[in-house]
């Protein structure tokens, strides 16, 4: 998972090619650190994704083009097209995420 913060050029530039996970978060947000002790694992399982930590406040022009207005949620990209995501305003436990994914890799 990236730990800095990237810009919404920089989101833009490197979901153009691959397969990406984008994980919309924000430091202030109860739902978002109930899910975070647990994404290790997850991004591990899963680790056929980049995994891109995406925070809401910092990138809100890449978050409202997107869609995403709860968090936490999660947006899978492939080669610059979105492939699923799971996007709502609700707390999300470690097995609706993997559920989630496992849904792509159908």
């Amino acid at each position: 998972m990236a730990t800095a913060t990237l810009s919404d050029e920089e989101i833009r530039e490197r979901i153009k090619t691959g397969k990406h996970m984008l994980f919309f978060t924000a430091d202030w947000c109860p739902d978002c650190a109930f899910i975070k002790p647990v994404m290790p694992q997850i991004e591990a399982k899963y680790d056929q994704y980049d995994w891109i930590t995406v925070d809401r406040d910092a990138n809100i022009e890449i978050a409202q083009d997107m869609g995403v207005m709860g968090i936490p949620s999660f947006v899978g990209i492939e080669d610059g097209q979105e492939i699923g995501r799971y996007v709502d305003k609700f707390r999300k436990t470690q097995k609706q995420v993997e559920d989630f994914l496992d849904t792509l890799e159908k």
